[in-house]
């Protein structure tokens, strides 16, 4: 447990200069998606579904926010899409 706290610690302590270091743009635009992922989320009952705006507006912000940043901001990225198609071929 302890192990578990000073690791988040230490992580967190990495975190935060590149933060500080990032555009404004950025990280406005991070917030923007997630506040945007969370409205989507809310409205799901069973299974996450985008819907054609959702999707315009999260790739609108996709632009403005760093690729390294990715994984921690959108919840499909574009190995997801690929591994799905795959399954979907190899089911085939």
């Amino acid at each position: 447990m302890s192990l578990s706290i000073v690791t988040a610690l230490v992580r967190n302590l990495i975190t935060v200069p590149t933060a500080v270091l990032r555009s404004r743009a950025a990280k406005d635009a991070e917030v923007l998606a997630l506040r945007h992922e969370n409205a989507v989320t809310r409205r799901q009952v069973a299974r996450l579904r985008y819907q054609p705006a959702d999707r315009i507006w999260l790739a609108a912000l996709s632009r403005l926010i760093p690729r390294d940043r990715w994984l921690q901001v959108f919840t499909v990225t574009p190995t997801t899409l690929l591994r799905r198609h795959r399954q979907l071929v190899a089911r085939k």
